[in-house]
């Protein structure tokens, strides 16, 4: 696969020297590396991934970038990482995912941040946007990160974590308020809604899961280890936990950031039950070639509208490698397929 002319023009512009996706086929035996090797194939132009809806596809900067951190936890894939960021940088998709002009988006602008971050780049200068300074002029006095939208504010418990991940990543580090703010949504069962301001506070597994991992990465342990211990009192006996608040029927998303908060946390053992879990529901040497390294959403087998974004998720549970260390430095290239 190769990149669009247009991508390729934009990041020569930029002096910047962008190999195509390689096309080489290796196999490997780290069931890791196949799950972002599969990931990489289904790069639509080998630089971003699309979602359905009601049968017409559409680029999706947000699972392209679950990829990329996909690709940086296993290790592999480098160059369509590579690839996903010079595409996020183009100023239509750029200013569609985070917002152009009176429009804002706190959690987008935070996830690509933090994308641009673990590819080693510098965020305060991507696509022509200083996401550092944009990040930053979305802090309220309360500490909470919001959007600034005509359509409403949307921001909750996944903006709030990871833009306090990316700021800490920062020399300036994050902001006091907006790490205060993030403890004190903790609910009085230890776990942490996923959104903000509701009459009853109300656990969810997602939400807990990278909440957790803000705060172990500003220093706000024992907040954080009472959070793992309300996730960890939500995996079932297969090692797999259930959204909302964990009773329902286990998935890989929510295992898949579980387990990197578990690893993230010194809970090793719970950990390695997500894992587990996870490989539990990879598509094998038994599947169809085009599947082997997909990571099925839940027991129910693959689903074309869910096995994407699940892969991508998952794979965070089998290296473990947390949001704030995250990084691609020493990734390989390719595509690598399960060897069988």
């Amino acid at each position: 696969m190769r990149l669009r002319s247009a991508v390729l023009a934009l990041a020569c512009a930029a002096g910047a020297v962008v190999a195509a996706p390689t096309a080489q086929a290796t196999t490997t035996h780290n069931r890791a590396d196949a799950a972002s090797g599969w990931l990489a194939r289904q790069f639509v132009n080998g630089d971003h991934l699309e979602t359905d809806f009601g049968g017409t596809s559409y680029p999706d900067a947000g699972l392209t970038i679950d990829a990329v951190f996909a690709f940086a936890s296993s290790g592999t894939a480098n160059d369509y990482g590579a690839a996903a960021l010079t595409w996020l940088a183009q100023p239509t998709v750029l200013s569609g995912y985070i917002g152009d002009g009176t429009e804002a988006y706190a959690g987008a602008t935070a996830k690509t941040a933090l994308a641009v971050q673990v590819r080693g780049g510098n965020p305060t200068s991507f696509g022509g946007v200083n996401l550092i300074t944009r990040l930053n002029s979305l802090l309220t006095p309360s500490g909470r990160f919001s959007d600034q939208s005509i359509y409403g504010d949307y921001s909750n418990a996944f903006t709030q974590s990871l833009a306090v991940i990316a700021l800490d990543r920062t020399a300036a580090g994050a902001p006091v308020s907006a790490v205060n703010f993030t403890a004190g949504t903790q609910c009085p069962d230890g776990g942490f809604p996923i959104v903000f301001g509701a009459p009853t506070c109300a656990s969810d597994t997602d939400a807990t899961a990278v909440v957790v991992q803000a705060l172990l990465a500003t220093g706000r342990t024992a907040a954080a280890q009472q959070g793992l211990t309300w996730l960890k009192s939500k995996q079932q006996a297969n090692g797999g936990l259930a959204y909302g608040d964990g009773s329902g029927t286990p998935n890989t998303n929510t295992t898949g950031l579980a387990g990197q908060a578990f690893r993230a946390g010194g809970r090793l053992p719970a950990a390695l039950k997500s894992r587990q879990y996870v490989l539990s529901l990879q598509a094998n040497c038994t599947a169809p070639v085009p599947d082997r390294g997909a990571i099925a959403y839940d027991s129910t087998g693959l689903n074309p509208s869910t096995v994407t974004r699940a892969t991508a998720q998952a794979t965070l549970a089998l290296r473990g490698a947390p949001f704030a260390t995250l990084t691609s430095t020493g990734s390989t290239n390719g595509a690598p397929t399960l060897a069988c």
